[in-house]
């Protein structure tokens, strides 16, 4: 989404009745880098009801250094392509889910882009909590092109991730509604991956209203997947991209 600047010569008179009318509060979504692509928005899935497809991710061509997440349609379960692998996890039960490769699924919203180079940052070993990394991503990225795509590679104590389980037929119009059915799982020492989103422009977009960040974690088996919630990190580091 590119939004250019346009300048148009006018009279004294147009500038001076521009200058005196009140501010208009804007509607339109944050312009994003061209190597970060969004689609949809949570705020219209959660507050509209949009649960339909925004994107179907079998239409993503170029799948090399790829990297994406959001929910499936309907809010049916979550969504991560990790370097060009898609990831699809359902709820089976309340203990056990299915992750399936496929790009053969769609999204209401969804972010995503390409990350050709990554460069290792050292994480301090206080870094344990997704508040935490918040605020060190945001201070290690002062100068960078935002929002961009990272990574978080290796062991955690405990994770807890939860995958959308909305029943059919559900209509939405508060994130109440929207999270019927969601299940929570808790992980107990496990490898991971954890591929996220940076930006503080886009709240209620791609992050929740209370946070900059939103990340979906994989295990190293790729037996268990979906939007991570909480984390206590033990080894790990982090990855971004380089620009």
């Amino acid at each position: 989404m590119h939004i250019k600047a346009l300048t148009f010569g006018v009279l004294p008179l147009v500038l001076i009745a521009c200058q005196s009318s009140p501010a208009k509060e804007t509607t339109e979504e944050p312009a994003v880098y061209p190597d970060i692509e969004v689609v949809g928005a949570m705020r219209n899935v959660m507050w509209e009801g949009k649960l339909g497809s925004g994107l179907d991710l079998d239409t993503l061509s170029n799948k090399a250094g790829l990297y994406g997440l959001g929910p499936v349609s309907y809010l049916t379960g979550e969504l991560l392509i990790n370097n060009g692998q898609c990831y699809v996890s359902k709820v089976t039960s309340d203990s056990t889910m299915t992750v399936e490769k496929t790009f053969a699924t769609s999204a209401p919203f969804f972010v995503y882009g390409h990350i050709e180079e990554w460069r290792e940052v050292e994480l301090p070993s206080q870094i344990k909590t997704i508040q935490q990394l918040e605020s060190f991503i945001d201070e290690q990225t002062v100068e960078s092109k935002r929002p961009f795509a990272f990574k978080v590679v290796g062991h955690v104590s405990s994770a807890v991730i939860h995958i959308q389980n909305l029943p059919a037929g559900t209509t939405v119009s508060s994130p109440q509604e929207a999270h019927q059915g969601q299940t929570n799982y808790t992980l107990i020492d496990e490898d991971v991956e954890i591929v996220g989103f940076f930006s503080t422009e886009h709240k209620g977009i791609f992050t929740h209203h209370d946070s900059f960040l939103h990340m979906h974690l994989i295990t190293a088996d790729e037996s268990k997947m979906g939007h991570l919630d909480a984390v206590e990190m033990k080894e790990m580091k982090l990855m971004l991209p380089v620009r």
